[in-house]
């Protein structure tokens, strides 16, 4: 049997584009990322000094750490009314004035979008915030909400975790720290009263601080506009017909600032010409005439952005919907931005430029979009973009040495950094195949996430994308991607720790693979049922399945499938304790590897037989074994498989008695998890070289 501490590779694979891991199977929008830099404080923040006022002391260090202590401010407010503004304005503050040593976080919890942020996914973002992840999580939500707390219990330094744009209190009321250390800002349209929180209640700006944030916005521009004081009746008025709403107001100061030499009067005939009696938030006649006043380039760029997969995304994504040149997109885009009807969002890419849509402005250039008669096309487009960008990526995840270098990207960095910037658009644009219109692009964009969601180990936006897959493909009659969703399914459920489920997934893999004759699947189907039935104990079926592919690939020549299934046949043999069977396999697969030159699958197996060796008290030669692994993986900059390696060579050094190159490769492990972002992992090494 497995040795506690021992890491076989586990050689699952997928017949396209990847493999996965997961956990949840319910259809949801992509999972946040929860980010330790809040996005930038707002500029032209005015007229909520009463608001801090009341805001802060819950904040504050000074406040009491007590089972009285109010742990939760939460901000409401209509939509525009300025109540993410505040929460950053405040908590800026805080932080520049070292309120909260232990850090903050950030989290969008998108909760007027269609697919809302669930507790459940937010607590995923919040651990991985925290270097929770992989095979670290938790694989159920009690256990996954319980680290949470934990972690928050154990950070002895106050901290501040920011939830902004919350529709519903079941969103975060499982997120509430078990401690009154540290503190929680909410931001929501809707008063949650039912949240034991300090309610602070956005009403409109006062009208001198609604006059004062136009006027300080044409002084920030040219500050010998005296139109402020030339019209001061005509700015009171144009005040009234925005609702005195930030967003509204933002809004009209950039047109004012566009129209240097016309009076503040002729804006206000126009917003009031256009002013309807039902709008009960006064943005709406801002907004049309805002619209009406773009060039028509601008104004289909503005409306056809909206039909993004979420509200953010970059240039070039944009420029595909609209069918214009990115430099031209760019060039609109920063004229939006100046109308303040689209936010420019800073990256960390110089080359690079994201682009945001206020939820309410958002709403509104849907309902022009989709009124145009372009929606639809637009939609196509960007989902090709999105494809054809992915499959770019995924080709250099997948880059060997001596194959072509792919295109489209300069590297495996930069491949991976436009997937991190991506990946909330491309979870989402995957689940598009729900949409029968949109199934032929959309299954295949899911698929092709498939390496790297494992890579990164984002499992819940995994299994949802292939799920999603999956269903479409089953709707629309496409028996082989169906059984190559269900593949990848069956390789997530394991990880889960649903182990009958997987074989399911898997046998209905193999059945689909069967009907469609395509046998070159049907053998990778029946080693992947090997694997899970390994998984779940019964070593002795899955040798018979590992044998049965194993067969498969002899008869249609394929030599890669053949040594991968003499790999896991290794495995397998080994589970059921014949470890000198067990070690002739791996050898026999090595050699097979090496035959066709696939020097990642090699380590991987050169790995699995040094388990074996070990396993057969042939210590010193599966040292060799886990060395031979390393110099393979030291190739591929594989960071996480070669601190398993390295696990598993400190404890071949152990059994020796050699405690000073266990200790070596201990630290290693360590070194390399830490760059494989794995922190868990990494401090487990380091205690262990301590021992």
């Amino acid at each position: 049997m497995t040795n506690e501490g021992d890491h076989t590779e586990v050689g699952t694979r997928a017949t396209f584009n990847g493999q996965v891991i997961g956990k949840v199977e319910h259809h949801h929008g992509p999972v946040p990322i929860a980010t330790s830099s809040l996005p930038p404080a707002p500029t032209g923040f005015t007229g909520r000094d009463a608001d801090l006022d009341r805001l802060l002391p819950v904040l504050a260090p000074e406040a009491p750490d007590t089972e009285m202590a109010v742990v939760i401010c939460a901000v409401s407010g209509l939509g525009g009314i300025g109540k993410t503004a505040l929460a950053l304005y405040a908590a800026h503050r805080a932080d520049a004035d070292g309120w909260f040593p232990g850090g903050m976080v950030f989290v969008d919890l998108r909760g007027y979008d269609p697919d809302p942020v669930t507790a459940d996914q937010a607590v995923l973002a919040l651990l991985d915030a925290f270097g929770v992840r992989g095979t670290d999580l938790p694989q159920t939500a009690t256990a996954q909400y319980a680290l949470y707390r934990t972690r928050l219990a154990q950070q002895p330094e106050r901290m501040l975790l920011v939830l902004d744009n919350v529709s519903d209190p079941a969103q975060v009321a499982p997120l509430l720290p078990g401690t009154h250390r540290h503190r929680v800002l909410v931001t929501s349209r809707a008063r949650l009263v039912d949240l034991d929180a300090r309610l602070v209640d956005l009403d409109p700006l006062t009208p001198d601080a609604a006059i004062g944030l136009i006027t300080r916005a044409l002084h920030i521009s040219d500050d010998r506009d005296d139109r402020p004081a030339r019209e001061p009746d005509a700015l009171r008025e144009l005040a009234v017909l925005c609702g005195h709403i930030p967003l509204a107001l933002q809004m009209v100061g950039a047109m004012l600032r566009r129209r240097r030499y016309r009076s503040i009067a002729s804006l206000a005939d126009e917003i009031r010409a256009a002013a309807d009696p039902d709008d009960a938030l006064r943005i709406r006649a801002v907004l049309d005439v805002t619209y009406d006043r773009l060039p028509e380039d601008q104004a289909r760029v503005f409306r056809l952005f909206a039909l993004a997969p979420t509200a953010e995304a970059d240039t070039d994504a944009i420029a595909a919907m609209a069918e214009l040149p990115a430099h031209q997109t760019l060039t609109f885009l920063e004229s939006l931005a100046t109308a303040r009807v689209v936010t420019p969002v800073p990256t960390n890419d110089a080359g690079s430029m994201r682009w945001r849509l206020h939820d309410v402005v958002r709403a509104y250039a849907t309902g022009l979009a989709e009124a145009s008669g372009e929606a639809e096309a637009a939609r196509d487009r960007v989902l090709g973009f999105y494809y054809q960008q992915t499959k770019a990526a995924d080709d250099h995840l997948r880059w060997l040495p001596g194959l072509p270098v792919p295109s489209l990207f300069a590297g495996r960095v930069e491949a991976l950094g436009w997937l991190d910037a991506e990946r909330a658009n491309l979870v989402a644009a995957a689940q598009w195949a729900d949409d029968d219109r949109r199934a032929r692009t959309a299954i295949p964009l899911a698929l092709c996430l498939g390496m790297y969601l494992n890579w990164r180990r984002y499992s819940d936006d995994q299994i949802t994308v292939c799920r999603c897959a999956q269903r479409a493909a089953a709707r629309t009659g496409d028996q082989t991607h169906e059984a190559i969703a269900w593949t990848i399914l069956g390789a997530a459920l394991p990880e889960a720790g649903r182990a009958a489920e997987a074989i399911e997934a898997h046998a209905r893999s193999r059945d689909l693979f069967q009907t469609t004759g395509d046998r070159n699947r049907e053998a990778v189907a029946w080693d992947n049922l090997g694997s899970a039935l390994r998984e779940a104990g019964r070593a002795a079926e899955a040798i018979d399945a590992h044998i049965r592919s194993r067969d498969i690939c002899q008869a249609i020549g394929d030599r890669n499938g053949e040594a991968s299934a003499w790999n896991n046949l290794g495995s397998a043999l080994r589970e059921a304790g014949q470890v000198v069977e067990a070690i002739d396999a791996h050898i026999r697969s090595r050699d097979l590897f090496q035959a066709t030159g696939d020097r990642s699958r090699e380590a991987q197996v050169w790995n699995n037989l040094g388990n074996s060796l070990r396993e057969a008290s042939q210590v010193e030669e599966s040292i060799d074994a886990y060395r031979a692994a390393l110099e393979l993986y030291a190739e591929f900059d594989n960071w996480y498989a070669t601190g398993r390696t390295l696990r598993n060579l400190a404890r071949a050094h152990q059994a020796t008695g050699d405690p000073t190159s266990a200790r070596t490769a201990w630290l290693q492990a360590a070194d390399a998890y830490t760059r494989a972002n794995a922190p868990t992992e990494a401090d487990e090494a380091r205690r262990s070289a301590q021992q």
